[in-house]
């Protein structure tokens, strides 16, 4: 890397046909990207029926990256798809610069971010397990050692294998202090069950808001930005319910993003584990963001690993500021039919402003005082046309409720 404040990279991304997730515009990407303290000068994209097992694109492809390297005097190379420790190593000494895969951003704007005592161990043990499968020979230092007195009775281990057992023995050391603090989290649990707390969790594609929308709730004052994954660790804070005269505690947990890696989900398990012991998930989407419904199956997937497909969740489309005069919603609340064809409640806020949050509490109110959601918010309904047959609903903007008296401008 140069002296430049921001290093310079080029973003590339490989569409495998309709079975792989590939983004042309690589946005996203780039947005990581600057995430990290990147500056992205150039983007690559190519299609391939599969990837070229020695340089993920070809050689060809390589070849023109390696040009725009020259270009724009660039310092890296970051691929929006996870490469394989060969296709990474072939790929560094062809090109010359770094090359990062899109696990490997991710993993570093994590351990950037990681502020708390298990946040820290989380990353700590994701990053070593993404570390583990690249022990190639990359550097100078993995050569065989010798072993035996007087360097006699052959070859002993080699640097890579002495280095894999080493973070091999990291991995079980961070994984008893991440059991213990599950433990301390399930204690922590069972104490708020016990006293009948009723327990709202804001889940949602990252950057949606989600940490804006958990301040005006709560008054907390936690970081947030507008940048991915600008909080990591999970904050749970008392919100008092005026309608429901009661309090209730809302969690914000980590932001979801497409292609996250395996190894994270696992690891972050425990702070995740507070949207599967919610009794009511905020879902958190961005309104304004031209992929939404992307966003919103790429979360309730990852929900459905962490077990918490289940619970009931009200869909809460923030940023309504920005959208355009054209896209502003008529209503506050309405339904919203998720893929499978469950239907609930969507309400249009905006964090920033404030608009539509008395509306948002008087659904929690509901939920905390009937139980779960109640009947009137969680059962499907299917508005019936004049001729019989039912209606089809705008799942992005049009109400389905014509009779909803809380029908506003957001």
């Amino acid at each position: 890397m140069n002296n430049r404040s921001e290093p310079r990279v080029i973003l590339v991304g490989v569409d495998f046909g309709p079975s792989s997730s590939f983004d042309p515009t690589l946005d996203e990407l780039a947005l990581l990207a600057e995430s990290a303290g990147d500056q992205p000068v150039a983007k690559v994209t190519a299609k391939r029926r599969a990837p070229d097992a020695a340089f993920f694109v070809g050689s060809g492809k390589a070849d023109e990256i390696k040009d725009l390297i020259t270009l724009y005097q660039a310092d890296g190379v970051i691929f929006d798809q996870a490469l394989s420790p060969a296709q990474q190593r072939n790929l560094e000494r062809h090109l010359g610069v770094e090359v990062l895969d899109r696990t490997g951003l991710i993993l570093e704007i994590f351990g950037a971010r990681a502020r708390s005592h298990e946040g820290k161990l989380q990353v700590e043990l994701a990053r070593l397990e993404y570390l583990s499968s690249r022990l190639v020979r990359r550097w100078s230092h993995l050569e065989r050692q010798r072993g035996g007195v007087g360097h006699r009775g052959g070859p002993g281990e080699t640097q890579i294998e002495l280095d894999r057992r080493m973070i091999e023995q990291r991995i079980k050391s961070l994984k008893e202090r991440l059991a213990k603090v599950k433990r301390q989290r399930g204690t922590q649990r069972r104490s708020r069950e016990r006293t009948g707390t009723f327990r709202v969790s804001l889940v949602g594609y990252t950057n949606a808001g989600k940490s804006t929308l958990f301040n005006a709730l709560t008054k907390a004052g936690t970081y947030a930005a507008n940048q991915l994954f600008a909080t990591l660790d999970t904050t749970t804070r008392q919100m008092y319910l005026a309608e429901a005269e009661r309090s209730v505690t809302l969690s914000d947990t980590v932001g979801f993003i497409r292609d996250l890696p395996h190894t994270l989900v696992e690891s972050f398990e425990a702070t995740l584990q507070e949207a599967a012991d919610a009794d009511v998930l905020l879902h958190v989407v961005d309104a304004a963001s031209p992929v939404v419904l992307d966003q919103i199956t790429e979360v309730l997937r990852v929900l459905d690993s962490i077990g918490a497909g289940d619970i009931p969740q009200v869909l809460v489309f923030n940023k309504c500021d920005a959208l355009e005069a054209h896209q502003t919603p008529h209503h506050a609340q309405d339904l919203f039919e998720l893929p499978g064809g469950r239907r609930c409640t969507r309400v249009f806020v905006s964090a920033l402003t404030g608009a539509g949050l008395d509306v948002l509490r008087g659904i929690l109110a509901k939920a905390a005082t009937e139980g779960l959601l109640g009947e009137e918010i969680l059962e499907p309904r299917t508005e019936t046309a004049a001729d019989g047959h039912n209606q089809e609903i705008d799942v992005r903007w049009n109400t389905s409720d014509e009779k909803d008296p809380t029908s506003v401008r957001t």
